[in-house]
């Protein structure tokens, strides 16, 4: 996973956010569309929350000190979270207001030609940083099967807050040519006032999704059952280990887990040779798995085999 990358694909994200943003609104207020003004707002939230994301990214490389010895990666995770609330209170709220408005007054739109076009270059825009991200995302999945998978366990949250942004903001840029289309047709301002509601339920949606992934990793979340199958598996066949009894992971930045194992060792094993086995242990779950920074081995005999108990 790149840092490079990520940092190239937020960038890319919050300069194409930041000209639609300026587009949008122009041709809101000339055409008096509240989609318009939604989706403004929306792109406008959007560019700030890339300052958000370009600071966790600059802050999660601080290196480990006596408070923090296990990193600043975390950083990642909760200034994801303040991007997830940026998409709620400035895209929704902005976006809820202008659809009550519409339909709530009465009024003709305006000009919706340069509307069109705003929407048309906006989609070319969102769709190209979309493209970027999804590509990036490929790459670290290693195959589009494990895409959604990747996605939702171990994706980089910078990452994975401009793929669902640009997701959304293609969605919600097609909402606001309907509704736009369908009161060119109709007359009056209805279909608008839908659009920019549904844009706002939208970025609602969103915003609760990407805040819940970040909140779980803030508290402490495990790596994905698949890397979890793949560590114990390691363990187990690594030579005087008879059993894992309970295997701990924790993912403290996209790139860095902790791993804690209680594992059974072999009865004849002396002192030395349980030692070498640890380091064993350790040596092959970090050659296999670079992203494992940490490893934690307690040796601890299986109670349920110990004659005594029985």
């Amino acid at each position: 996973m790149s840092d490079e990358e990520s940092t190239s694909t937020v960038i890319v994200a919050g300069a194409a956010n930041l000209a639609i943003a300026v587009a949008k609104l122009l041709a809101g207020l000339v055409s008096g569309s509240a989609a318009m003004l939604s989706e403004a707002a929306h792109s406008f939230g959007d560019t700030i929350n890339q300052v958000f994301l370009m600071t966790s990214l600059r802050r999660s490389r601080k290196p480990p000190d006596d408070e923090h010895p296990f990193g600043y990666g975390m950083e990642r995770y909760f200034w994801s979270l303040l991007a997830a609330v940026g998409i709620f209170v400035l895209g929704a709220g902005f976006s809820a207001y202008q659809g009550i408005s519409a339909l709530t007054t009465s009024g003709e739109q305006g000009d919706t030609t340069w509307a069109f076009v705003v929407l048309g270059v906006s989609f070319v825009f969102e769709g190209s940083s979309f493209v970027k991200a999804l590509v990036q995302l490929r790459r670290e999945a290693g195959q589009a099967s494990a895409m959604a998978d990747h996605l939702r366990h171990e994706a980089d949250p910078a990452l994975r807050a401009v793929v669902f942004e640009d997701g959304v903001a293609l969605v919600g840029l097609l909402l606001a040519a309907g509704g736009l289309a369908l009161d060119s047709v109709n007359g009056g301002r209805t279909w608008d006032g839908v659009a920019s509601l549904a844009i706002a339920a939208l970025l609602v949606t969103v915003a609760y999704g990407l805040g819940r992934q970040n909140q779980q990793y803030l508290i402490g979340k495990a790596a994905s059952p698949r890397l979890r199958q793949q560590i114990g598996d390691l363990i187990r066949e690594t030579p005087g280990v008879d059993a894992v009894l309970e295997l701990l992971t924790m993912r403290l930045a996209p790139d860095q887990v902790l791993v804690a194992a209680r594992v059974d060792l072999a009865d004849d094993l002396t002192p030395e040779q349980i030692e070498h086995a640890a380091d064993d242990i350790d040596d092959l779950v970090r050659q296999r798995f670079p992203e494992v920074r940490h490893v934690f081995l307690d040796p601890t005999p299986d109670k349920a085999d110990d004659p005594a108990r029985h």
